[in-house]
């Protein structure tokens, strides 16, 4: 990461969710087997938190 530009690079190649918090990069987990879904909560304009959940069949 370069801070003086407040750039980040990341990888195309994979597949993944990343939020942006205070100018912070940070990589969403995945969810576990099966079938998931990534909840992410807003507060006063910036992503205060996240929820991550799956069902199996």
């Amino acid at each position: 990461m370069n801070k003086d530009k407040m750039k980040a690079e990341i990888s195309l190649s994979e597949n993944a969710v990343y939020r942006v918090v205070n100018g912070k990069l940070d990589k969403v987990d995945v969810p576990g087997e099966g079938f998931g879904k990534q909840v992410i909560t807003w507060q006063n304009g910036k992503p205060s938190h996240y929820e991550v959940s799956y069902t199996k069949k």
